[in-house]
């Protein structure tokens, strides 16, 4: 095998590597979210009848002799769940006492117990909404403290001013603003830059001319210093980097690590974790406007695909993935949007303040629609990336 070949086996087993550390995290964070649920449940007196990590036929099963509740390892690793008795059913009363929910080739030769517990339904809704936002807590949790370690070890992400691209882009005109090359930046206007957006939320309605204060590291030593502003700063959506380095006169941003203090460390990862939940959701409401296209969004695959590039790229990038992975589905999940739990609070809701619940029938059949939209959207979304 000559060193080409070698070359490419190489690469090919680092690209197979970086797919399965993409699957594990997807893993990890649905098995932490149904976590979430299961512990609440737990707490608060449900009855559980399975966890399952993933979906489809079960690789490995185990029930506990303890309280009856079935552990299961199943083959497809995108998903998973835990299996609350009654509360996918209409509000009927059940057939039997002992209805659970169990599977054909369970002919077990130990009686196990009854899991104990109330039915989901059955439960008051304010007991429901904790189950219910329980799994997003973990998600986010779980992401602050990636991102605890991530800063703490390695540092937190900042901007530096680059040199002068090789062949600059076309009509792309740098100025004398008063930034220099290397300068890194670490405020607008007394505003901490953690995300890319922040920068066009600092300088978002400025005109060409207008000074603006930026707090920097330069050569090291900590300086403020008065730059003004080369274009008006007319913003078309989230994604518009070029009209910030042209607003702010330089040729680019790249980011680098800067590690801080113990207690910095805490307060920046808080304020990240903040940051990229508001940049997820400043994402979502631009694609509903129709700022964004669909093709700036990405389902399962493409998720699989960018993650696998973060974690083949070094420990930063794959810990910097996995965060954002984690406050992603932290925010995702507590939308309004039928199937997913926020959509599930919103009801709890309604039934907390009329009394009754809402036809618990139709409440089925919302959900199930949204089910639907949203496996058929993920599938949209990553076809566009391949177009």
């Amino acid at each position: 095998m000559n060193i080409t070949q070698l070359l490419s086996f190489s690469s090919a087993v680092k690209s197979i590597g970086g797919v399965l550390l993409a699957i594990v995290i997807l893993l990890v964070m649905v098995t932490i979210h149904e976590f979430g649920h299961y512990i609440a449940g737990k707490a608060l007196g449900f009855k559980i009848n399975e966890f399952a990590v993933g979906f489809g036929p079960a690789i490995f099963k185990k029930r506990s002799k303890k309280t009856g509740e079935l552990f299961a390892l199943r083959v497809i690793p995108l998903g998973g769940y835990c299996a609350f008795d009654g509360e996918d059913d209409y509000g009927e009363t059940p057939e039997t006492e002992n209805e659970t929910k169990t599977e054909p080739f369970l002919e077990e030769k130990e009686e196990y117990p009854e899991p104990k517990g109330a039915r989901f339904n059955d439960q008051p809704p304010w007991k429901r909404i904790i189950v219910l936002i329980a799994g997003a807590t973990m998600n986010y949790l779980l992401a602050l403290l990636l991102i605890v370690c991530m800063f703490g070890f390695i540092g937190r992400p900042v901007y530096r001013v680059r040199e002068e691209y090789p062949e600059p882009p076309t009509d792309f005109v740098v100025t004398d603003s008063g930034l220099n090359t290397g300068d890194v930046i670490l405020k607008i206007d007394g505003e901490s830059m953690y995300v890319i957006t922040d920068y066009i939320g600092a300088l978002s309605g400025k005109k060409a001319g207008d000074k603006v204060a930026v707090t920097m590291l330069r050569e090291n030593k900590l300086q403020t210093v008065s730059i003004t502003l080369q274009k008006d700063a007319k913003f078309v959506n989230s994604s518009d980097t070029m009209t910030i380095l042209e607003t702010l006169g330089i040729y680019g941003l790249y980011s680098v690590q800067q590690k801080d203090g113990f207690f910095e460390t805490i307060g920046h990862s808080f304020m990240y974790s903040f940051k990229l939940g508001g940049m997820i959701l400043q994402t979502l409401g631009e694609l509903l406007t129709g700022k964004l296209g669909l093709n700036a969004m990405g389902g399962p695959v493409t998720t699989i695909k960018v993650t696998s590039q973060a974690a083949s790229s070094g420990v930063w990038s794959f810990l910097n993935i996995a965060s954002l992975i984690g406050v992603n589905l932290a925010v995702f999940n507590l939308l309004p949007i039928p199937a997913l739990d926020g959509c599930k609070v919103v009801f709890c809701i309604i039934e907390w303040i009329r009394k009754k619940p809402v036809n618990r029938k139709v409440e089925t059949i919302i959900h199930f629609a949204g089910l639907i939209f949203i496996f058929a959207f993920a599938i949209l979304v990553d076809i566009l990336q391949f177009v």
